[in-house]
Formats: C-alpha cells, structure tokens, sequence
C-alpha cells in the first residue's frame, strides 16, 4: 500500500488522469480484503484488487469512466461465481472514483510488518533495501560510509510495477544512516526490532551483533556469513558472558534454505522471505 500511495502522488503530481478502485465490501471467499486499492489510468494499471475476471472488469469500467470523464462515484456488485465464473464463492463490491489530492489525505495507513535495523550499504544491503522499499515496513538503514548509499533506487526501475515507485526516490520509510560508530545505533531501536548485520567488515559485524544480543530483545537477528564464521562469532559471545539461548536465536547464515545462488539480488530474496516468516511484534 506505500508503494501504491507514492505511485497516486506521483500521478497527481503529473495531473495524469487516473480513477482510483476500492474494495468497499468483501463477503465469503473474495480474493482481496475491503480496502484494497488500485489505481487505473488509460494505459497503467498498478496495485491489484485479486486479479483474474473481476480486476478485468474493475479495469473495463475504470476507463470507461476516463473515457467518458466521469469523476464518479460509482460502485458496482459482482457476485464472484455466478456473474464473473470465478472459483472463489464471495461477493466483493468496489467502488470507482476519479483519483484526487483529497485521497492522499484518507489514505489508509497500514502498520508497519516489522521495525529492521539494516546494517551495511555494499551490493547485498542495496539488494535488500530496493526490495524492502516496495513493503510496508520501517527501515534504519545503517552504514558509516556515506558515499555507498545510491541516491535512488537504481536498477529497480527496471522491474516493472516495482520501478513505478515515486520515479526511482527512496521511500520516506526507508531512511539512509550514515554515523561513525554504527553500533551505538542498537540503541535507538523499538523493542521488538528486527536487525540484518551485513557490513563490510567482520570486526564491525562483531560489534554490531554483540550489542543486539546485550540488549536481548531482537525480534530476529540475521547475521550474514558462513558457518565458520558463526563457529568464531559464538565462540567469541560465550566467552564474552552473553547467555547461550540469546546467541542461539542468532540466524546465521542468512536467507531461507534450499535458495541457491550468491548474486546480491538472489540473496536478497531469500532473506525477505525469511523477515516475512517471523511473526509480527504487538509492540
């Protein structure tokens, strides 16, 4: 929904006419929930109101209503199974309204998946930050070198959908950190936090992990590295007092099983997967 708000903004910025379609009622077994949103203009589409029949005809009427300058509103009903031949066996119906600043302002603001602490801005840490900018999440984005943070989303302009996200501008959710002792960041985190200790150097990894696992209320801790260099980290944090259940709930490596590959982007996939699996804090 984040990605989905910028693209609105940069429309409306743009004057490019557009009709804004909204899930206003789902009954029984509908493909989206009430509230979900899309945005149709005369020749894009973003977001998705479920796919299939139904987001065809949401699509249809949308451009009608382009076609014909009807701002609207208007609403239509759309038994799933009898009157589209979808699977599903609900009842969902949308409502149709020429796109307008006012929305911006009743926007629905969806809580965050999770609060990340992202440590590092070298190839893996951009991949995970392009990715992360598309999720509704909060992100403290943390490296000591300034110089490595591109100023805009760079290659994810070229992934379709996900490039239409504000013309490449990093999310306001997504904020750049560049400090000197990066570690001394640890403090600033929610309880509850998620962390990715991905830097470029092992000794900075070191700090950085020991601080999280001192303050002991990660919500999930994922440090980048092999299984030697877990071996040494855990090592190093049993002698350092640090008790053994804390450093067993450290994820190293990083990423879900059975992905194969080290290019940046295929790592990154892997580890959002794995950020989604955790459940989400009632902090």
């Amino acid at each position: 929904m984040t990605g989905l708000r910028r693209i609105a903004e940069d429309w409306l910025e743009r004057a490019e006419a557009a009709v804004l379609v909204e899930v206003t009622q789902a009954r029984g077994s509908a493909p989206r929930d009430a509230g979900t949103r899309m945005l149709v203009s005369r020749d894009r589409a973003e977001g998705t109101i479920g796919g299939g029949h139904l987001e065809l005809k949401a699509i249809e009427q949308a451009r009608r209503m382009l076609a014909e300058r009807s701002p609207g509103p208007q609403s239509a009903h759309y038994p799933l199974g009898p009157a589209l031949g979808q699977c599903c066996g609900g009842a969902v119906t949308l409502g149709f309204e020429s796109l307008a600043a006012a929305h911006l302002e009743r926007w629905p603001r969806p809580r965050p998946r999770f609060h990340l602490q992202l440590y590092g801005a070298g190839h893996v840490g951009r991949a995970i930050a392009r990715l992360l900018a598309t999720l509704d999440c909060e992100v403290d984005w943390i490296d000591e070198r300034e110089e490595e943070f591109p100023d805009s989303l760079g290659s994810l302009d070229s992934l379709g959908t996900l490039g239409s996200l504000g013309n490449g501008r990093w999310p306001a959710h997504v904020r750049r950190i560049a400090v000197d002792a990066v570690e001394a960041e640890v403090d600033d985190a929610p309880p509850g936090a998620f962390y990715l200790v991905l830097t470029h150097q092992h000794d900075l990894d070191l700090r950085i992990t020991e601080a999280i696992l001192k303050r002991g209320d990660f919500g999930y801790l994922g440090l980048i590295g092999s299984k030697t260099k877990r071996q040494r980290f855990f090592r190093h944090f049993e002698r350092r007092g640090i008790a053994a259940e804390s450093i067993a709930r450290v994820t190293c490596p990083i990423g879900v099983p059975g992905i194969e590959g080290k290019e940046p982007e295929v790592i990154a996939i892997a580890v959002l997967a794995q950020l989604l699996q955790q459940p989400i804090s009632d902090g």
